[in-house]
């Protein structure tokens, strides 16, 4: 049988009236947190700022790089695919054009065989293409590159892997890097990340050290803008704290001037 949940509208407007109202609402916001499958980051500094301690399955998520990484969405396919690395079942893959490199997904461990690559005409056929993985059972999530991502389309997305609790992740991918503003149009996608690359970690002998992104989450359902100096994903899809930031407490540069358009982590 069905369960349907009813929040009684009284119309009396009483401060016992809105303060029992108030409660039937976050009774409800507490049982669908309780029961929506989440995938933590690891790492206090992220998870503690995420309203469900991690990522939601079910869910649309944005990924765009940042500055000139809008273009190509190197570290953007980066993290995309360490995310599902740390999932069960392989990943079908939408693009428009076949310039993925596939050694570097390995390396954040995402191996070639748990890809399975869609190739489209046009952004419509990797939007419809995502639409239909999402009806897959098995797989570990789908992603899309694409350039545009109405309201409509975007709510779409959010519906199916919702139904299918599935995660779907949208890299946005630009000819040039004007049309990066296409991102500051509102979508239905749970979060919305940019990720940057920055100069490798520094070692105390000669060599490169590990790679490091400036992460950006600017839009969270039930959350807030944060952002942060991070280590690229390792060969398991897992991300950390560069050592000098490892120990700092969580909000310790709070107040800080992070620059135009950088939230404040």
């Amino acid at each position: 049988m069905e369960h349907r949940h009813f929040v009684s509208m009284n119309p009396s407007r009483t401060p016992a009236a809105l303060d029992a109202l108030r409660r039937q609402v976050r009774a409800l916001e507490i049982e669908g947190q309780a029961s929506r499958a989440v995938l933590p980051f690891g790492v206090a500094e992220i998870d503690d700022r995420l309203p469900d301690g991690g990522l939601p399955i079910g869910a649309l998520h944005e990924v765009a790089g940042g500055a000139d990484g809008a273009l190509h969405g190197a570290a953007a396919a980066k993290f995309a695919a360490g995310l599902l690395a740390r999932m069960d079942g392989q990943v079908l893959w939408c693009r428009r054009h076949p310039d993925l490199f596939a050694p570097a997904l390995a390396r954040v461990g995402l191996p070639p065989d748990r890809i399975i690559f869609a190739d489209a005409g046009d952004e419509d056929g990797v939007l419809a293409s995502m639409e239909e993985g999402l009806r897959w059972p098995g797989l570990a999530g789908v992603v899309g590159e694409v350039s545009k991502l109405s309201m409509t389309a975007s709510r779409r997305l959010q519906l199916a892997a919702e139904k299918s609790g599935q995660m779907a992740i949208a890299i946005r991918r630009w000819k040039r890097t004007a049309d990066a503003a296409e991102l500051g149009r509102p979508t239905a996608a749970y979060s919305r990340w940019r990720v940057s690359a920055m100069p490798s970690s520094p070692l105390p002998t000669a060599g490169v050290g590990p790679a490091r992104w400036f992460l950006e989450l600017f839009r969270c359902r039930a959350g807030q803008a944060f952002d942060l100096e991070i280590e690229a994903c390792d060969a398991k899809g897992h991300l950390r704290l560069p050592a000098p930031l490892a120990n700092r407490p969580i909000g310790a540069d709070a107040g800080q001037d992070h620059g135009p358009g950088r939230a404040a982590a």
